[in-house]
């Protein structure tokens, strides 16, 4: 049985839990692997020793997104805040 997910990884994650992320790549759900293995040996009621084999191929890297900055392109703006100028 062949599966695929997208793995992503942020060390930088406010949790550890956040770190590492396992998901299917069209429905963004994680994977069961209890399911997966029940499924594997048809669901059937009982007690099981079972053997998991997981080999990870590559496929494809996705490049890290770079943080958009806000720029105003080096124009200032000036707030005038004198009582005086204010309107009631």
């Amino acid at each position: 049985m062949i599966k695929h997910y997208i793995l992503s990884i942020n060390p930088n994650a406010e949790y550890e839990w956040e770190q590492r992320i396992l998901r299917h790549p069209i429905t963004a759900e994680r994977p069961d692997f209890a399911s997966l293995i029940a499924q594997a040996v048809g669901d059937e009621p009982g007690s099981y020793l079972v053997e998991v084999n997981i080999e990870v191929n590559l496929l494809e890297k996705a490049p890290n997104p770079q943080p958009q900055r806000n720029s105003m392109d080096g124009a200032t703006k000036t707030v005038n805040s004198q009582p005086s100028e204010w309107v009631a």
